[in-house]
């Protein structure tokens, strides 16, 4: 009989395990069975500590999140377009990290009060720059959902760097689509490029934002 003492199953433990698994097998193959047998336990050890696969879902996205923030200071002498980019940028490239991360980011609530620290300073910052408290989650808001839906449709192409979707080949789509000159060149504006294109839809949000508030 092994004498090797395995960690105790947590909260923190099942959620890694999780997160670890979703880039080998993706969200469709990540089931409470599939975590359960990496953790060498049986599934219903794991109804201790999650109701169902939303609850996991819940945890795992605190826990990017957690990731994603820890050693990441925010700058106090950011204005709030600076501190608009960052944000936007740091949970694009948070949410790359994982087969499937936008998706499960993607309406999960977070199961702490983990992120307020860094909410609370953003709200200070765009309040203190003369956004009212609605403009402040309007505009925020609007920059998230962009990044998060960004990330979706980037990750339905390419789940991971390096990996490409079959039937995403540009040049055939061309081919494909040769007799609608103007769609067919459009694939590379969509399909290609997503660094430049996350940073141009980024740039138009703010400028939009910027217009928004002069109007009002």
């Amino acid at each position: 009989m092994s004498t090797e003492r395995r960690a105790p199953l947590d909260r923190k433990r099942v959620a890694d395990t999780a997160l670890k698994l979703l880039n080998e097998v993706g969200l469709e193959g990540l089931t409470l069975r599939a975590i359960a047998k990496e953790l060498d336990v049986k599934a219903p050890a794991l109804y201790w500590h999650f109701k169902d696969k939303q609850a996991l879902l819940d945890e795992m996205a605190t826990e990017m999140y957690r990731r994603m923030v820890a050693g990441a200071a925010l700058d106090p002498a950011d204005s709030w377009q600076e501190r608009m980019l960052k944000a936007n940028r740091g949970l694009r490239a948070a949410l790359l990290s994982y087969r499937d991360g936008a998706r499960v980011y993607s309406g999960s609530r977070f199961t702490g009060t983990d992120h307020a620290r860094e909410m609370e300073a953003n709200l200070r910052l765009f309040t203190a720059s003369g956004f009212t408290l609605a403009q402040t989650v309007r505009a925020n808001s609007t920059a998230y959902s962009y990044t998060i839906g960004f990330v979706i449709e980037e990750q339905g192409v390419k789940p991971l760097p390096g990996e490409r979707r079959e039937g995403y080949d540009v040049e055939e789509r061309a081919r494909l689509l040769a007799e609608f000159p103007l769609a067919a060149a459009a694939g590379a504006e969509i399909f290609e490029d997503y660094d430049r294109h996350f940073e141009e839809g980024l740039a138009l949000i703010v400028a939009g934002v910027e217009s928004w508030t002069r109007l009002g």
